[in-house]
């Protein structure tokens, strides 16, 4: 698979820039380019990351959580799926789903993101859809 070829322009002089913690990741960090915030319990904080990026056709950006964040501390990404045609500012928006605040201070981790190839689907209107194993089956279906 070939690498695809991005873009990045600072909007600020100081900001830090994405990066991949080790080789071969598949998602670079994102820090936070803002003063210190605490998100308390419940609430989402809006991260500008004072970055925007350009790419090519076929591409979109995910935006994820941080899994030790989301782990340890409850932060979630909310929203996350910048299209290739956005040359606007990041946005990145957390939520603390925790019981308990959470400060984040400028310059550490706050999520990471994923530039992929994307597929666009053509639908198609039917009447009926095919038989399959699983059918309608919804949550739970399997047992536990």
């Amino acid at each position: 698979m070939s690498n695809v070829r991005v873009k990045i322009k600072k909007l600020r002089p100081d900001v830090k820039l994405p990066a991949y913690a080790l080789p071969g990741d598949a998602g670079m960090d994102i820090f936070s380019n803002e003063e210190d915030v605490t998100i308390q319990p419940g609430q989402r904080h809006i991260f500008a990351v004072g970055w925007a990026l350009e790419y090519e056709p076929g591409y979109a950006t995910l935006i994820w959580d941080k899994s030790g964040l989301a782990g340890k501390h409850g932060l979630k990404v909310m929203g996350g799926l910048f299209e290739y045609t956005y040359r606007g500012e990041y946005m990145i928006c957390l939520l603390n789903t925790s019981d308990q605040p959470y400060e984040i201070k400028n310059g550490e981790k706050i999520a990471q993101m994923i530039i992929q190839p994307i597929n666009t689907a053509e639908l198609e209107e039917v009447e009926e859809l095919s038989e399959s194993v699983r059918g309608a089956g919804r949550y739970g279906h399997t047992g536990k």
